[in-house]
């Protein structure tokens, strides 16, 4: 009896452990990385330098 209640708590704390990983896995996956606001190509448009 006893290792049968080890084997469902190990069991439990397997699933819980799974669907926590799966969990925070889909959270990170969802979530929309910071874009920087730099253009790739500037032209000067200000006065010309002496």
């Amino acid at each position: 009896m006893r290792r049968l209640l080890a084997a469902a708590v190990t069991a439990a704390l397997a699933t819980a452990l799974a669907v926590g990983t799966a969990l925070g896995i889909a959270a990170a996956l969802r979530t929309t990385p910071e874009q920087p606001n730099t253009p790739l190509i500037s032209y000067d448009t200000g006065r010309p330098a002496r």
